[in-house]
């Protein structure tokens, strides 16, 4: 098996509430793999936000370590955390997260932008991402002239466009009607297939069936970790 790609070790998240304490997580430990296809779920307060902040390099933990891509991030600053999730990751968020100033090409050109990348290069990525996405022809489109399901395809476009090795997908269907959701599903399905790694975080357990493995989360602790299909 090749090195993982998301390792995590001992993480705890600890948040003071007066004198008491809440643990966000506690004592988890994960290893992801390039290529898997993984669904992170718990139901409301479980720590799969708490979870998905810090493989997302949003948040650092209050102790454990946490690597990507073999970059070891749990010290890190702001800056360079800025830096991990620029480079290593696509975000894809239940609320699109589009600027509505700017249109359809604009948006999946802003993480390259923050890369550096010259402005033909950026055009010529974001139009092989737009055009992954079905959504050749409306890259001049702004987000309110587009339906939540085109939106959520030019958000995907935006996660795809500087090729990171880790897709994040944060309940990515969680604003769309189900005929919708499901093709937002089969397309994070085409993703992982043409060689993304992807996680997915949900509370719904049809959707995280989509995924070949579920990590299961409840009181910040790992509580069952399996293959779909299997117990």
């Amino acid at each position: 098996m090749t090195s993982a790609l998301i390792r995590i070790e001992n993480m705890y998240k600890i948040y003071k509430m007066g004198d008491s304490e809440v643990r966000a997580l506690d004592g988890v430990n994960i290893e992801i793999h390039q290529n898997e296809f993984v669904s992170i779920m718990g139901p409301s307060g479980s720590g799969k936000s708490t979870l998905m902040n810090m493989i997302g390099c949003l948040d650092t933990p209050t102790s454990g370590k946490y690597y990507i891509d073999g970059i070891e991030t749990s010290q890190m600053r702001d800056d360079q955390l800025a830096d991990i999730r620029n480079r290593k990751i696509g975000f894809i968020f239940q609320s699109y997260n589009l600027l509505t100033k700017l249109t359809v090409l604009e948006n999946v050109e802003l993480p390259l932008i923050y890369m550096g990348k010259s402005r033909s290069e950026r055009h010529r990525l974001a139009m092989q991402a737009i055009e992954k996405v079905g959504l050749s022809g409306r890259e001049h489109h702004r987000p309110n002239q587009l339906s939540g399901g085109q939106q959520q395809r030019v958000a995907i476009a935006r996660a795809l466009a500087n090729h990171p090795p880790l897709i994040l997908a944060d309940e990515p269907t969680g604003a769309l009607d189900s005929k919708t959701g499901k093709e937002i599903l089969e397309m994070i399905k085409e993703i992982h297939q043409s060689g993304n790694t992807v996680i997915l975080i949900t509370h719904d357990e049809q959707i995280a069936q989509t995924a070949n493995r579920i990590i299961r989360i409840q009181d910040g602790k790992i509580f069952s970790d399996s293959e779909v299909g299997q117990a």
